[in-house]
């Protein structure tokens, strides 16, 4: 009976362990199905992200945190297939100890069956009817054998139930086996997809390096060109500084030699007269002319700026991002001096408003024409259009050699 006892407290302990390992596992459970859904989102994030261009870091962070929710995944079906181990280690213990124990059982069993057979061929009939000793004696005995009978009735139960709960044991433990079978599976299958993520995040990570190259490069060329924007401007004004100087040297020197009268020689030219008509016009209309295009950001203000490429460069006028070509207006009237093709290719205008003159650069198309006499708000152009589908406009101003801030110009 103390073995019997051992066994019941035995099975108490398996089940309490049970309880709590199943707590355990069915936390775990909770938590894998959450790490699961998880990883489903990103991987949506991951998809749509894909779909739209220079996204290249938010993918990569998207994929670093799936990686790291992935391996969370993997540590948690490890947490729960060493749970099943324990469980199915105290089960394969508690089935050796019931084995044994039914074993005992049996061989107690099979022990009561031979004394009961025994005995009851020792008992002699005829002795009982002359014999009244023997007679309560044998009446004992067969009492006796009654009560050993039901006793070995109570064992053949007591083994059944055993052998009951040995196999619902062995069928949990079967289940348990199952159980860890399918975990480690998918542990398996997503070691697998970890790998492939791995690898595609170092192959965005390589990609991303030679974007960021490629950028790097493209953002280099690009500031040299609007340096040489600058200068080539610069030089352009320079030359039309001196055509004009030039011009009224031209026309001085024509008067001076003039059979006319000394009054006459003094006096300015017509285009003289002109030019500083529409120059007093033009500084009149400071801060209310009306902007060159219809923008929608300032990618770069007038002044000098730390370009990322590294050193510095300086804007003379104001740099636009516009609508996909949209169309380009004279901030004043006056008289086209120059079209010229920027060192990007892109065409540009420079009218003259007497002294001062306003440039129009990075045009994919031009609607004027060298010396053509425009009006204010006259379309001249449209804005290019780079192959990436932007437009991007540079407007200045000049008065003389000196640049002036579009903004203290432009309404």
């Amino acid at each position: 009976m103390k073995t019997f006892s051992r066994l019941i407290l035995l099975l108490m302990l398996v089940s309490l362990s049970g309880v709590a390992s199943a707590q355990s596992k069915k936390d775990l459970e909770k938590q894998k199905s959450k790490i699961e859904q998880e990883i489903k989102k990103l991987s949506n994030e991951l998809s749509q992200a894909k779909k739209k261009k220079n996204q290249s870091t938010k993918q990569l962070d998207i994929l670093d945190k799936k990686i790291k929710e992935r391996t969370k995944l993997i540590n948690n079906i490890n947490g729960q297939m060493n749970h099943l181990s324990i469980e199915i280690g105290k089960a394969q213990d508690s089935i050796v100890v019931m084995r044994s124990r039914i074993d005992s059982l049996k061989v107690e069993y099979a022990h009561i069956l031979k004394v009961l057979y025994r005995e009851r061929d020792n008992l002699n009939k005829m002795v009982l009817l002359v014999d009244n000793d023997a007679y309560n004696k044998a009446y004992l005995r067969i009492k006796y054998f009654k009560e050993y009978s039901r006793y070995r009735a109570h064992q053949a139960n007591f083994i059944k139930e055993r052998e009951q709960e040995l196999e619902s044991v062995q069928l949990d433990l079967q289940r348990q086996k199952d159980e860890k079978s399918i975990l480690l599976q998918q542990e398996n299958n997503n070691k697998k997809q970890l790998a492939k993520e791995q690898q595609q995040q170092q192959k965005s990570y390589k990609s991303a390096k030679q974007r960021e190259q490629q950028l790097s490069k493209q953002l280099t060329q690009k500031e040299n060109q609007k340096k040489q924007l600058q200068q080539q401007i610069q030089r352009i004004i320079n030359e039309e500084i001196a055509k004009a100087a030039a011009s009224k040297k031209k026309s001085s020197s024509a008067a001076s030699n003039s059979s006319s009268s000394t009054a006459s020689t003094s006096a300015p030219s017509k285009s003289e007269n002109i030019d500083e008509a529409l120059s007093a016009n033009f500084v009149e209309n400071k801060g209310r002319l009306s902007w060159p295009v219809s923008y929608t950001k300032v990618s770069r203000e007038y002044g000098t700026y730390n370009h990322s490429s590294g050193g510095k460069n300086m804007n003379n006028g104001i740099d636009l991002i516009t609508s996909p070509g949209v169309a380009v207006y004279a901030v004043f009237e006056g008289v086209v001096s120059r079209v010229f093709t920027c060192p990007n290719g892109t065409k540009g205008i420079i009218i003259r408003h007497g002294d001062y003159m306003s440039v129009y650069a990075n045009l994919g198309s031009v609607a004027v024409s060298e010396g053509a006499k425009v009006k204010t708000r006259q379309s001249i152009g449209t804005v290019y259009i780079a192959s990436d589908g932007t437009s991007e406009f540079s407007f200045q101003l000049w008065n003389g050699q000196q640049s002036q801030n579009p903004r203290s110009w432009l309404r």
